[in-house]
């Protein structure tokens, strides 16, 4: 064999073996680039799993492709039930919803994204806040949308909301007080030194009289009540025996609208640390409330339970005409009543004594049914709701 025929097998076989180290070590970066994909594949997969946010993945049809554990708590449905379906199904029969939901989608279309909020009353009548929001085309034909869980915050907004008026008022009060009370005491002598001649001779003028400065007297109690702090000794109580007193001290008054008492108390409930006669008038403003508003009779029904180890829940249900949606969360504002003479001061002393007891009261109310007063109180006080 020649010289330069040697020389080209030579170079025959050195580009051979360069193009098989070429391929080995390509073969080689595409494992490891395999790899990295699937451990990135892996980190997000998790990052979605464990995101304490709800995420959905749907498709330009509505229908969910994924969805994380947290959804799938929110909407209390197995994930196999969930996967497949259309978003739009899940408020099929809440009409107002379901278009809140097409103007949402609507908004993403035309935007890229959207942020929106919600309120849900849920199959056991709770009422749920949510916050979400949608990214299109988070992944090719992909959208993502984050749902929160905000009920705790939105409650807790409230209550900070009506503590503050209340707090107002109380500074108001004090002085309102003040001012009315001095002109009543010298109306309360004056009538007193007039009822000889006044009784005999205007009997019905003198009874409508002192009955009203006796209703005036009460609201400037209650003023007191919201103006001034109250030395509050807290006992360990049993909350069934004063609600039992104050149903008793009230069955006078229920006998006369024709109104009855139906009571359940859960056996061997823990004591109540808490101001009895403080609690006793939270339940007289209620049951009262109950009756004056059942005016041809009904049934007034109170329960006391245990929520869990740590709370209690006295629910009060009378059978009137019920609160319309948009005034509930109104109750317990300065001077507003569903009552036609009521001065809503009663419900505004009931907030106030309730909050300083760590609880909070939730109402359910239909019209034409009834209404529900559920006071969720705390065992002991460090259980803070």
């Amino acid at each position: 064999m020649g010289q330069a025929a040697k020389q080209n097998q030579a170079l025959s076989f050195i580009s051979d073996i360069e193009s098989i180290e070429g391929k080995v070590e390509t073969s080689h970066e595409f494992t490891l680039m395999e790899k990295e994909l699937w451990e990135s594949e892996k980190k997000f997969r998790r990052i979605f799993e464990d995101s304490m946010d709800g995420l959905i993945l749907w498709n330009e049809k509505y229908h969910i492709v994924d969805i994380n554990c947290s959804a799938v708590r929110i909407f209390d449905l197995p994930k196999e039930k969930l996967l497949g379906r259309s978003l739009l199904d899940f408020f099929s029969s809440i009409e107002d919803k379901k278009q809140e939901i097409i103007n949402h989608i609507k908004q993403v279309t035309t935007n890229g994204k959207k942020h929106s909020s919600m309120v849900i009353k849920w199959h056991d009548g709770s009422i749920k806040h949510f916050d979400y929001s949608t990214k299109l085309e988070i992944i090719d034909g992909l959208n993502l949308t984050v749902i929160i869980d905000v009920t705790e915050k939105a409650e807790m907004q409230e209550q900070l909301r009506k503590s503050d008026r209340l707090n107002i008022v109380g500074e108001l009060a004090a002085g309102i007080a003040h001012e009315i009370r001095n002109p009543m005491t010298a109306l309360k002598g004056f009538i007193q030194l007039l009822e000889p001649c006044i009784k005999a001779e205007h009997p019905l003028y003198y009874d409508v009289i002192t009955s009203e400065l006796a209703r005036i007297d009460s609201i400037i109690n209650e003023f007191l009540i919201l103006a001034k702090p109250q030395e509050i000794r807290f006992l360990e109580k049993d909350v069934c025996q004063i609600m039992r007193e104050t149903i008793d001290l009230l069955s006078a008054q229920a006998v006369l609208y024709n109104v009855q008492f139906e009571t359940h108390y859960e056996d061997n409930l823990s004591l109540l640390y808490c101001e009895p006669n403080q609690l006793k008038k939270v339940f007289i403003n209620l049951i009262k409330n109950a009756i004056e508003v059942m005016s041809d009779g009904g049934i007034i029904k109170v329960s006391i339970n245990a929520v869990d180890e740590q709370y209690l829940q006295v629910s009060i249900q009378d059978e009137g005409m019920g609160i319309p949606k948009g005034k509930i969360n109104k109750l317990g504002e300065p001077f507003y009543t569903t009552k036609e003479k009521g001065t809503g001061l009663g419900l505004m002393v009931s907030y106030r004594i309730i909050e300083e007891h760590k609880g909070r009261i939730q109402v359910e109310s239909e019209e034409g049914v009834g209404t529900t007063f559920h006071l969720i109180l705390p065992l002991n006080l460090m259980n803070s709701l």
